[in-house]
């Protein structure tokens, strides 16, 4: 991977609807090589895939929270009966095994306190291998940087 195809990654994490004539005008390529690279970056699997950033608040999602999730026991089978669970729920948004208090680190997403709480004492709580957990409200988002940090040209 060259300055050029890093060059290509971070246009395309800031905007990925760029045509090539408008991509190879920023990283100073041509329409056709940008097009190849591209190309070559997607079948590589280099990048995944393509997607709109989304206002969470105009669709009417007006809370989010950072749940952390304790389990009883580990093994296999239980972790993966709690990631079956997870994958129910379209408001858990994001989910990770972790290292340190918590068992899970999950980002969820609500309409408002109502659904969250739902979520957590229907869904979450009942688990058989759940033992605890704790969530943080977000009340404002200082940084929110996607993608990731690739510097190129």
């Amino acid at each position: 991977m060259d300055r050029y195809d890093l060059a290509i990654l971070s246009e395309l994490q800031k905007n990925s609807a760029l045509t090539n004539s408008e991509l190879g005008e920023r990283v100073s390529l041509s329409p056709s090589q940008c097009s190849r690279r591209k190309a070559r970056l997607e079948t590589e699997g280099v990048i995944k895939g393509y997607s709109a950033r989304l206002d969470a608040a105009s669709l009417g999602f007006g809370l989010r929270a950072i749940t952390r999730v304790n389990l009883k026991a580990h093994g296999e089978s239980m972790d993966d009966d709690f990631v079956t669970l997870l994958a129910k729920h379209a408001m858990v948004r994001e989910a990770y095994s972790v290292s340190g208090d918590a068992d899970y680190v999950l980002h969820v997403i609500a309409k408002d306190l109502t659904e969250f709480s739902d979520f957590i004492h229907h869904h979450l709580l009942p688990h058989p291998n759940v033992t605890q957990v704790r969530s943080e409200i977000i009340l404002r988002s200082m940084k929110e940087e996607q993608g990731l940090p690739v510097k190129g040209g």
